[in-house]
């Protein structure tokens, strides 16, 4: 094991202790060799025996136990482990491709201005949207500006490549925020002047699974609302902070949205119906601009609709 490797490899393991082997085999399947792994369990206690096989094979994978803290402090955690001039982001339940590091590794060492590297990525698991792109769904293409980025007309996939002196500077992936961290993290390096380079091929399977964070829509929107609101603080008196508050009002109500269908499922009917007219629901489609007068009028037919709509989203998510 290399005493200074070129990657440091970042992986946080939390409830998928039957998967993260299949994402350390994608790590020594690389043909890039020079590497380090760095895994927290993020208080799960199952990760360790997983882990055990690939760290007593392989030097260059190392585990560290701590705390349930949530996945930005795990990632904080093994950067603090890290000695590695480049850290690579790989979640527990991710595969990377096997010609990911070298390609994101040469795409980043091709321009030394660039504060990280993104690139395209391929779902799998149980979701609709298995063997599409992520960019098929979050545009990857056109100018990556920090309007775009906090527009998300630019998307950035979070197996990313990021320079660790930049990671340093901008101080992290922020332990207040529950989800959307990573978002706020390329917005903060971006709004510092770092440039994103883009690799356009999809180079790692990216799993979703029910019960993921990543399928959690409330709580995504709620920190979502919260880290947008927080950089047009930052961004005061840059243009890029109408942009920032405009999707910190579209969170608050797209999470309004949420929970106005989580109370009428659940039998609440009126207040859910309420929350729902103060989120502006009927902005969300065409069809919504027509539930929700009906909804008003004939409160009974809210419940069963709704519960209707939420099963055919679950199977098509």
């Amino acid at each position: 094991m290399s005493a200074s490797p070129a990657v440091s490899v970042i992986v946080p393991a939390w409830g998928v202790a039957h998967l993260v082997g299949e994402a350390l085999e994608s790590l020594r399947a690389q043909t890039f060799t020079d590497w380090e792994a760095i895994v927290v369990d993020d208080g799960a206690a199952d990760i360790a025996d997983a882990v055990a096989p690939y760290a007593a094979a392989d030097p260059r994978i190392r585990f560290f136990s701590t705390p349930r803290g949530g996945v930005s402090c795990a990632r904080n955690h093994a950067v603090r482990h890290a000695r590695a001039p480049l850290l690579s982001l790989l979640d527990g339940d991710d595969i990377y491709g096997p010609g990911y590091l070298a390609a994101m590794v040469a795409a980043i060492a091709a321009d030394p201005a660039l504060g990280m590297v993104t690139c395209d990525a391929t779902f799998i698991g149980q979701t609709s949207r298995a063997g599409h792109r992520f960019s098929d769904y979050l545009p990857q293409t056109g100018e990556r500006t920090l309007d775009a980025v906090i527009g998300r007309r630019f998307n950035v996939f979070i197996g990313s490549i990021i320079r660790r002196d930049v990671f340093d500077a901008v101080g992290g992936f922020d332990e207040d925020l529950p989800a959307a961290e990573d978002l706020d993290l390329w917005i903060r390096i971006v709004e510092r002047g770092w440039p994103i380079g883009h690799v356009a091929e999809p180079l790692v399977l990216y799993r979703r699974r029910p019960g993921s964070l990543s399928s959690s829509a409330l709580n995504l929107r709620r920190a979502a609302a919260r880290m947008y609101a927080k950089a047009a603080i930052r961004l005061a008196g840059r243009p890029e902070a109408a942009t920032a508050a405009l999707f910190a009002d579209r969170m608050r109500d797209e999470a309004g949205w949420v929970e106005g269908e989580d109370l009428v499922i659940a039998g609440q009917t009126r207040a859910g119906i309420q929350l729902l007219r103060r989120s502006h629901a009927e902005r969300r489609s065409r069809r919504w601009r027509l539930m929700m007068p009906l909804f008003t009028a004939l409160p009974s037919l809210a419940r069963p609709l709704l519960t209707r709509r939420r099963r055919q989203e679950a199977a098509e998510a």
